[in-house]
C-alpha cells in the first residue's frame, strides 16, 4: 500500500496536479434535457461545442451543437447531415473547418451489406456557414471492422479506436500517420496503451505528448471504465498509462475525454450516480433534482487540471 501511495505521489507531481485541488462539475445545465448525452468537442476559440445525444439504449444516436454568444450557450441543434443512421464522437480539426465523426451510414464502396462504423468528416469554408455532406475517410483508415472516436494532433496524425479480431483485445487504440497528402495504414499502439482487455475513446494532445483514454475493468481501477493518461519518453515511445485518480474516476463508467489545453480543462462523459433519497415538496423539485444532478445517466463533466 505504501508503494502504491508513493507511486501515486510521483505520478501526480509528474502531471502537475493534486487530487485535493480537483473539483469535478457538470458542464452546463442546458444539456440536462437529454436522457443520454455523451462525448464532447470544443472549438479552439471556445465558442462551439459538439456532442452526441442518444436514446436510453443508445440505438438512436445523433450529433448536436451549441454556440456561445454573450457568454451564454445557445439551445442545442442537430447537425444538418444527420439522418436515420447513427452519428457520434465528433472531433473538430485545429482550424475548425473539418469535423470528424463515427457513423454507420452506408459506404458506397463497401462489399459488406452489414452496417459497420467508419470514420467520416464534413467540411466548411468558415465557421459561419453550414457543413458539407459527409465524406468517408477512405479505405486506408476504414475497414470492414468498426472504427470509432477519431482524434487528431495539430499535424493531422489520427488516433482512433478499432474493433478488429487481430488486435490485442476487443477494442484497441490505433494510429495513422499523415504525410501531408494521405494517411498511412493503421498501427496498433504498444502494450503500455493496449491490452487483452478493452481500450477505447482516446484523446491526443496537440503535440502528441500525452494520450488520455478509457480502460475498461482494468486491474487496479475503480470499477467499470476509468480514464488513464500516457506520456511519451524522449524517444517518442509511449510509457505505461496511469489512472487519473479517484476524483475524476468513479465506480461507474468514465469515457470520451477531451482536453482544452488553452484553459487546462478536461471534459469527459460519466455515468456516476450521487443521488440520495430525500423528501420533495412537489414533482417539479423532484424532476429538477433527478435531472440536473449526477443521476447514473451519461452526462458531460469538466475539471480544471494541468497536464504537461
Amino acid at each position: 500500500m505504501l508503494r502504491f501511495k508513493l507511486l501515486c505521489i510521483l505520478f501526480l507531481t509528474n502531471f502537475s496536479f493534486s487530487q485535493d485541488s480537483l473539483q469535478v462539475s457538470l458542464f452546463d445545465k442546458s444539456l440536462n434535457q437529454f436522457l443520454n448525452v455523451r462525448d464532447f468537442c470544443l472549438s479552439k476559440d471556445g465558442t462551439e461545442v459538439y456532442f452526441t445525444i442518444q436514446s436510453p439504449d443508445g440505438a438512436i444516436s445523433q450529433l448536436a451543437t451549441i454556440r456561445k454568444t454573450n457568454n451564454a450557450w445557445s439551445e442545442p441543434e442537430l447537425l444538418s447531415f444527420c439522418d436515420e443512421n447513427s452519428y457520434m464522437e465528433a472531433f473538430l480539426s485545429d482550424d475548425g473547418l473539418r469535423l470528424y465523426f463515427a457513423s454507420d451510414r452506408p459506404r458506397k464502396d463497401s462489399k459488406n451489406s452489414a452496417k459497420n462504423f467508419d470514420i467520416w468528416y464534413v467540411e466548411r469554408e468558415t465557421n459561419m456557414v453550414g457543413w458539407s455532406e459527409p465524406i468517408n475517410l477512405g479505405k486506408t483508415v476504414n475497414s470492414e471492422n468498426n472504427e470509432f472516436y477519431p482524434t487528431l494532433s495539430k499535424n493531422n496524425n489520427l488516433y482512433f479506436t478499432m474493433d478488429v479480431p487481430t488486435g490485442k483485445g476487443k477494442d484497441d487504440i490505433y494510429f495513422c500517420a499523415w504525410n501531408g497528402k494521405k494517411y498511412a495504414s493503421p498501427v496498433i499502439l504498444n502494450d503500455n496503451i493496449n491490452s487483452s482487455g478493452f481500450e477505447f475513446n482516446a484523446f491526443i494532445s496537440n503535440d502528441e505528448r500525452f494520450l488520455i483514454y478509457t480502460k475498461y475493468n482494468a486491474d487496479g481501477g475503480y470499477g467499470s471504465g476509468d480514464l488513464y493518461i500516457a506520456k511519451r519518453d524522449e524517444n517518442g515511445a509511449w510509457q505505461k498509462a496511469e489512472n487519473l485518480g479517484a476524483i475524476i474516476n468513479s465506480k461507474h463508467m468514465e469515457y470520451c475525454p477531451f482536453y482544452d489545453e488553452k484553459t487546462q480543462t478536461l471534459y469527459f462523459t460519466s455515468k456516476r450516480n450521487l443521488l440520495q433519497s430525500k423528501a420533495f415538496k412537489n414533482v417539479k423539485e423532484f424532476q429538477e433534482y433527478v435531472n440536473e444532478n449526477e443521476n447514473g445517466l451519461s452526462k458531460i463533466y469538466q475539471v480544471k487540471i494541468e497536464l504537461k
